[in-house]
């Protein structure tokens, strides 16, 4: 593929240039997706991955590369957005689904398996005594926020403007249509006084708070130390319950965000690589509270689902936790990402452009624009089209990350050249583009 990124100097015409040659470079995928189009709704099932004009058609994945329909081959700085940390096709994985496969599946009840890597999660996460398996994050925050409504008798969630939750619980739209109708109070990212005096005022009839300790897919905007500790000390003293959303954050050190501050909510939920690349979710807390399930209770909570414990995302997840993802690989992994990220911020920083990066260990996300972003209302003053240029020309790079938002999510896998090949394209964009970054 070509590495030749032409400059321009109006970004409609730079962005509508790149496309073109995008589709021109891509038409095996540009058919398929035509095809798909006559069967779903924009030829597409899960809007995250979804651009224009088209999305990439992937055939089959190998350690830390892609490749498409059209024969292209990528380095996959996305990482399956957090959940992909292994990699594609890792042997230890391999290993166990292989294993796994000939003892077969769907084996109608339980199994060994679910409470070796419960043992594991309870291990990781320090507010974790008791944990439950889903199928996504989505369906753990939904239990979670829900457990807290039982627990606490009051209606109420708090949650953040611009954050996501899952499918069904987004404040990044107070009047999102598919939102579950829960009472919202929703309170200003990373803002200590405004936030305070919302939980105070609604105390009441509040059930829970929910936050991702650090903005994921939205841009990788960390909430400070301070203001979750703030969340702490208030929630407590009213009663309400404090559900940190770790689905993607729980990979940034070996307990997640919650250890690696000392914060510890009363409820956190999982999903995305704890599975070993499989669909997964879980939601744990409290002890005397997750105990509301135990189905020898007269008055359980009923919580079924036919794959919480399926054997492949059990065998996998056992593997991935115990062998491959380690306490000490997670430590590892994030101190490469923090370096990562403070190389090509210093590229940035060097051309004197409107272009940095956010994050916290192993994720990390660009925004065209200067100085520090605090919540995604800031994030949202940059142009957007400057980041969706930003895909297309890395893609041009062979180099691929989420669509439209770039979250870049770090996998094992990649190797040194991996990070110099982003390295060398992120100062060409900024070199090439420079007059459109000022």
């Amino acid at each position: 593929m070509s590495t030749t990124v032409a400059p321009n100097t109006d970004i409609a015409l730079a962005l509508d240039d790149a496309k073109a040659g995008y589709a021109k470079a891509n038409p095996t995928s540009g058919a398929l997706y035509e095809k798909a189009v006559g069967f779903m709704p924009g030829g597409n099932t899960r809007t995250g991955v979804f651009f224009d004009p088209f999305p990439l058609m992937f055939r089959r994945g190998e350690g830390a590369r892609l490749w498409d329909e059209d024969g292209h081959s990528y380095v996959d700085f996305l990482g399956e957005a957090t959940a992909g940390i292994y990699g594609h096709n890792h042997p230890v994985i391999r290993a166990a689904i292989d294993d796994r496969l000939a003892l077969g599946w769907n084996l109608s009840g339980a199994t060994a398996s679910e409470a070796v890597l419960a043992a594991l999660v309870v291990d990781r996460f320090p507010s974790i005594e008791r944990v439950r398996f889903v199928n996504s994050g989505t369906e753990a925050n939904m239990f979670n926020v829900q457990l807290a409504r039982i627990v606490t008798g009051r209606p109420a969630v708090l949650g953040f403007n611009g954050c996501y939750h899952g499918g069904l619980l987004t404040f990044t739209a107070q009047t999102n249509p598919l939102n579950v109708p829960f009472e919202t109070v929703v309170a200003p990212y990373n803002d200590i006084d405004a936030t305070a005096a919302l939980i105070d005022a609604n105390a009441e009839r509040l059930a829970c708070v929910i936050i991702e300790p650090m903005i994921g897919g939205g841009g990788c905007i960390a909430a400070s130390v301070a203001f979750l500790a703030m969340l702490r000390e208030r929630t407590a003293k009213h009663g309400i319950a404090l559900i940190f959303d770790e689905v993607m954050t729980s990979r940034l050190s070996p307990g997640g965000l919650q250890a690696k501050y000392g914060i510890i909510p009363d409820l956190t939920s999982l999903g995305k690589y704890i599975g070993g690349g499989f669909s997964a979710g879980a939601f744990g807390g409290k002890a005397e509270w997750l105990d509301r399930f135990d189905p020898r209770r007269g008055d359980a909570l009923p919580h079924s689902g036919t794959y919480n414990n399926n054997v492949f995302t059990m065998a996998a997840g056992i593997a991935g936790l115990s062998k491959v993802y380690t306490k000490e690989a997670a430590v590892a992994l994030n101190a490469k990402g923090d370096a990562f990220r403070e190389r090509l911020n210093a590229i940035c920083t060097k051309a004197d452009v409107a272009f940095q990066f956010t994050g916290i260990g192993s994720m990390l996300a660009p925004h065209a624009m200067r100085g520090p972003i605090r919540s995604p209302q800031e994030a949202a003053t940059a142009n957007a089209k400057l980041r969706e240029l930003f895909f297309f020309d890395l893609v041009q790079h062979g180099i691929f990350m989420m669509p439209k938002r770039c979250l870049i999510a770090l996998s094992l896998p990649l190797t040194d050249r991996d990070f110099d090949t982003f390295a060398g394209a992120v100062e060409e964009f900024v070199t090439s583009r420079r007059s459109l970054l000022r």
